[in-house]
């Protein structure tokens, strides 16, 4: 069995998620690339993240296991229960284990790997570009491992911890599928200001910043107390063009429209991981 390191990593699964955790942990300095294990089923997949990172990979999920303090179970849920098998057996005492598998519990890993630190973590895509929201709970054995868990996600964006397992469906409801919203938002206001003449490349240049540079502000605003409320009620002037349009969107029902839409994929969050 190969001797494990303090403070080393691995990756079972190497997909975009996996690639974003690498990156992010190495360029805080939470891990040094030749403290990161990593396998998956395509060998030039590992090839290429070895080459770009400079990472260990491994033939097998059970040499990144024997090797890694912290293993990340970054694997698409339908193959997850394969993974598992394929480590069950081996010794787990002083490791902890991260899923970022949508809908998997607690409950069917330690099924697998017995009652060992677990670590369940609703991400999203934005920590691709080391500006994800991250959600993490963790079973008992693992609360006091969090703030490694923490300093992880940290390093790609904002990691939160929830209290309940439960919770994940409403966090999964509100950023893991979050990105997709306001990319529609944007697809329809794009939409519209071509419909208002302007040039497509224009409209769309226009929405792009107008949308980065809401989130920036959104998240500046917040340090000094100012909600989202406080900044739409700062740009609304009275009778002027802004509540014009606002006065449409609450007309049409829009914050329950939310509300409904938000419900819907919190219930089909529960129904995919029942």
């Amino acid at each position: 069995m190969g001797v494990r390191r303090m403070n080393t990593i691995g990756f079972i699964g190497s997909g975009n998620m996996a690639e974003a955790l690498i990156r992010g942990i190495i360029a805080a300095g939470v891990y040094a690339p030749q403290d990161i294990y990593l396998s998956d089923i395509r060998a030039e997949r590992l090839q290429e993240l070895a080459g770009r990172y400079g990472v260990v990979i491994r033939d097998t999920n059970r040499a990144v296991v024997e090797h890694a303090e912290t293993v990340v179970l970054s694997v698409k849920p339908q193959v997850m229960m394969d993974a598992l098998q394929s480590i069950r057996d081996m010794p787990t005492t002083g490791r902890l284990f991260i899923s970022i598998a949508a809908g998997v519990k607690v409950a069917k890993i330690a099924a697998a790997l017995g009652e060992v630190p677990i670590i369940r973590v609703m991400p999203n895509t934005p920590a691709l570009v080391g500006e994800g929201a991250s959600a993490l709970f963790a079973n008992e054995k693992a609360e006091a491992l969090l703030p490694k868990a923490l300093s992880i996600f940290s390093a790609v964006g904002k990691a939160v911890v929830v209290e309940e397992e439960g919770l994940i469906d409403a966090v999964t409801a509100v950023s893991g599928s979050g990105p997709a919203y306001f990319f529609l938002l944007m697809e329809a206001m794009v939409d519209a200001g071509i419909g208002l003449g302007l040039a497509p490349e224009v409209a769309k240049d226009l929405v792009l910043q107008t949308a980065k540079g809401a989130g920036l502000l959104a998240v500046e605003a917040d340090k000094n107390g100012e909600s989202p409320a406080v900044l739409r009620r700062k740009v609304t002037s009275p009778h002027g063009t802004t509540e014009a349009a606002l006065k449409i969107f609450a007309g049409r029902g829009f914050p329950q429209l939310v509300a409904e839409a938000l419900t819907a994929a919190r219930d089909r969050s529960r129904e995919l991981s029942a």
